[in-house]
């Protein structure tokens, strides 16, 4: 499934064509797109065709098509501070931009039935961590996984707010996957051909809307799913409560963030972040990181502007009048001058840029948020715990 939108050279022209073509509809989903490079997630010699809207596969380990992931992020309506549930988690690449939508205080599970490439998503956890100029933007849920089967979940297993499936569905597990969810909760799945957005609206009662044709390998049943014995259970990823110390770190890097966002030290405006700590506190670039080497054109315009003399309706005294034509006349010469300085600027711009081969660009900015800890009055191990032991 995919091939919906044009291939991207980068991540970000492929978020540029998903939104064109209105899978992605959502600033919200947007930044958290172009927070996490697509390519990071597949093998080193795959990296070529990770802009593609196709689904890749190489082993067990498998990435749904980008216009895929867009409709489901979409479906999932995502707000800081809920719960997910990721059934058939692989890389890790959907659960990681849940989480930089979730925040610190949200709960971000996954379960996934092999066990290489629960640690092949660990590492590319990791690797987000220590080395994603995205992390210092966002407030991060981490995911966490577990292997086993999703079909093998016990009936007394904790409900969520959201739920994903990413393997096909047959009629026959539909109520058992509805029975994971809260009330006023959401499941996306691919339920017989079609990804399914299921919406529980009472104990019992449920609003079911389908969004798009898909074609997806179908659920792995247990090896005794069809025998009389008892079939084994894949309990979920354990809900832990944080330590002080983490909450202190939580707690230190938003009001070091916001204070950054705001430059007054003041808590911005609702409109910013909420209560729940997501995505939306990360006011350093709109979309997260996006330096991309440009090349810039400028474009010049020589325009002449012409003016009538308009009647005044009021008389004006003659000696302010003239006062005011001379100060105005003052003006228009300071301004033929700054004119013509700006302009003498810019040419010399062009000529060192046409010696040089290359347009002069402005150097990516500075990580304030980094800046900020490594001035704190603290040992280092310190604020190394609060860099989560980034090393830029």
């Amino acid at each position: 499934m995919g091939g919906a939108v044009s291939a991207g050279e980068d991540n970000d022209e492929l978020i540029d064509n998903l939104k064109e073509a209105h899978y992605i509809r959502s600033d919200l989903v947007e930044r958290a797109f172009r927070a996490i490079d697509r390519a990071d997630y597949y093998l080193e010699e795959y990296r070529d065709s990770a802009y593609k809207d196709l689904a890749w596969r190489h082993g067990n380990i498998h990435l749904s098509a980008p216009c895929i992931y867009s409709e489901v992020m979409e479906a999932l309506d995502l707000h800081p501070g809920l719960s997910f549930l990721n059934l058939g988690s692989g890389t890790g690449y959907l659960s990681t931009m849940v989480g930089l939508i979730l925040g610190p205080f949200g709960v971000n599970h996954g379960v996934e039935l092999h066990a290489d490439v629960i640690e092949y998503a660990y590492q590319k956890l990791d690797y987000f961590i220590k080395t994603s100029e995205s992390f210092d933007k966002f407030e991060f849920c981490e995911p966490s996984f577990v292997a086993g089967n999703c079909l093998e979940i016990p009936s007394e297993s904790r409900q969520y707010d959201r739920v994903y499936c990413g393997a096909g569905v047959q009629r026959d597990h539909e109520e058992y996957m509805m029975n994971l969810l809260k009330v006023g909760g959401i499941l996306v799945l691919p339920l017989e051909e079609k990804l399914t957005k299921i919406t529980r609206t009472g104990q019992s009662s449920w609003e079911t809307k389908k969004i798009i044709a898909v074609s997806f390998a179908p659920l792995v049943l247990p090896k005794d799913y069809t025998s009389n014995i008892k079939p084994k259970t894949a309990p979920l990823p354990m809900f832990e409560v944080r330590t002080l110390q983490e909450l202190a770190r939580i707690a230190i890097r938003h009001t070091l963030r916001v204070t950054t966002d705001s430059g007054e030290g003041q808590p911005r405006g609702r409109g910013s972040f909420g209560g729940g700590r997501g995505l939306g506190v990360s006011g350093l670039h709109k979309y997260g990181p996006r330096f991309k080497r440009r090349r810039i054109h400028r474009r010049h315009c020589n325009s002449v502007v012409l003016s009538s003399a308009l009647p005044i309706s009021a008389p004006l005294d003659n000696n302010n009048n003239r006062g005011g034509q001379e100060e105005e006349q003052g003006r228009a010469t300071r301004g033929a001058g700054e004119e013509e300085e700006e302009a003498a600027e810019e040419e010399a711009e062009e000529e060192a840029e046409r010696e040089t081969g290359e347009l002069l660009r402005a150097e990516p900015p500075i990580n304030i948020l980094r800046e900020r800890i490594l001035c704190l009055p603290l040992p280092e191990p310190l604020k190394m715990y609060l860099l989560y032991y980034r090393e830029k």
